[in-house]
């Protein structure tokens, strides 16, 4: 039995927990205004707000319903865009026709719905975080100048409102910006019974954190399956511990993005991960979801490949350790008993002056899967490097961390003679195929270039003399 509330209806149901919200809410709901579009989580028409309880009151993101299970949301508060106004347009909506951002309407009630998670959610209000919010949404008849120019014009007419988020939704009702049912919410959510869920899986059940993969790949076949949904305090957050970063698996990627140790301890983070989806995404995948999906080309997973990270498992038999280099066996192999489960991935904290990049080549710059990707973590000694970590996707049958090529750069000066030898050993190191996105030669061909722009974005002093490499 999972207990919720949509909009201002508590929800009382036994419907399988594998049944997606996008279903429900338009089938048991009949709340038609969240659509469906293209059942993966890229297009946005299926947008809802899911609120929570935190210790300073309540926290809301965007999910895409189409990929989020009932099962997790015991406890929580959906929203859709029946949700978001009394009797009048929101302002959100006023500024969207006022800026003709809408034709079919089909998508704009995902783009209404991302743009009151920008109003509970940016600390500055700006529009570039407007941009962000709505990143993941797709609309085919308008183009996107006239959202854009809408979203310009939500900004201009919102009042000022303090960076400090535990109280934005008081405020954001006071502006007559979100119903004025929305400050009931959090008593009525403390008057719910208590998930009884922990974070130890029953046996035979099937793991859910994020669900973003999962269900797009099993989502028929989950309405009949056990699951266990690992959203659970217990395994989230990112802490330091001594001279380690700690983070939980059920960290959501989007809490990583602003994760302030993370931004100060290894600069381009936060520009790594805006690669990563989009925000509609991010605010359910996790780091322990997508290293057990052993995509080849995970994003979050070569990063980590390049910052030397350590697994933490749990299960029947007690608690191990795995490096994440050696978690990989094969395509879709990995180090993990049917019972075991990721609790945290931790990183060594780098030596000052530790350098960190990622790139990543996709036929979008956002919002697509990479065709190659790779990171690189330098430690410089003056002119020499000290240590160096090497990783890339896309080029073999398991994210790679590039050992022999990691090994070849230790002690070597740093110059343009360097890179041309690790070009080499890359290449010998590597395994690619051709498929889909690209052909063995091209891959090859990307992930030289990528590893020639480490060198650019890390060390712009050293001067690469193109025909040398």
């Amino acid at each position: 039995m999972f207990e919720f509330i949509a909009n201002r209806t508590p929800v009382n149901t036994s419907a399988s927990p594998g049944t997606v919200l996008l279903d429900f809410l338009r089938d048991e709901l009949q709340l038609k205004g969240t659509k469906e579009g293209c059942r993966e989580g890229d297009c946005g028409a299926c947008t809802v707000l899911v609120g929570r309880l935190t210790d300073e009151g309540m926290a809301y993101h965007t999910a895409a319903s189409c990929l989020l299970p009932i099962g997790a949301l015991h406890g929580r508060h959906i929203v859709t865009i029946e949700g978001l106004t009394e009797n009048d347009l929101s302002a959100i909506q006023q500024a969207i026709v006022d800026e003709g951002a809408t034709q079919c309407g089909f998508c704009t009630p995902g783009i209404v719905v991302a743009l009151a998670g920008f109003l509970l959610n940016s600390t500055s209000l700006s529009v570039d975080d407007g941009y962000a919010a709505v990143e993941g949404n797709i609309c085919r008849c308008t183009g996107y100048a006239s959202i854009r120019r809408a979203i310009v014009h939500l900004v201009d007419v919102i009042p000022t409102f303090s960076s400090d988020l535990s109280n934005r939704v008081t405020h954001l009702v006071d502006a007559k910006l979100l119903p004025a049912y929305f400050t009931d919410i959090a008593a009525k959510l403390k008057a719910l019974p208590p998930a009884t869920s922990d974070s130890t899986p029953s046996v035979g059940a099937t793991r859910v954190a994020g669900g973003t993969d999962l269900f797009v790949q099993r989502a028929e076949s989950l309405l009949e399956t056990p699951l266990h949904f690992l959203d659970t305090p217990d395994l989230r957050g990112i802490r330091r511990e001594a001279n380690r970063l700690v983070i939980g698996g059920g960290t959501t990627v989007e809490e990583l993005l602003h994760a302030e140790v993370l931004l100060e301890t290894f600069p381009g983070w936060k520009r790594s991960l805006r690669l990563v989806s989009s925000t509609l995404i991010r605010n359910r995948a996790t780091p322990a979801g997508n290293i057990v999906n052993a995509s080849p080309i995970g994003d979050l997973t070569i990063m980590l490949l390049a910052l030397d990270a350590e697994l933490t498992i749990h299960g029947p038999d007690g608690v191990r350790q795995v490096a994440l280099s050696a978690f990989y066996h094969g395509y879709k192999s990995f180090d993990l008993a049917d019972e075991e489960w990721i609790t945290t991935i931790a990183a060594p904290i780098p030596p000052d002056g530790a350098r960190y990049n990622f790139e990543k080549v996709s036929r979008r710059e956002h919002l697509d899967i990479a065709s190659v990707n790779s990171a690189m973590q330098l430690v410089l000694d003056e002119d020499r490097i000290a240590d160096a970590r090497l990783s890339a996707g896309g080029v073999g049958p398991v994210p790679l961390f590039l050992r022999e090529s990691s090994d070849y750069l230790r002690g070597k000066p740093l110059t343009d003679e360097t890179v041309s030898g690790l070009l080499k050993v890359v290449d010998a190191e590597i395994a690619p195929i051709s498929d889909v996105r690209g052909s063995e030669v091209y891959k090859r061909r990307l992930l030289r270039r990528l590893v020639i722009a480490h060198f650019t974005e890390l060390c712009p002093d050293l001067e690469l003399v193109e025909g040398a490499l």
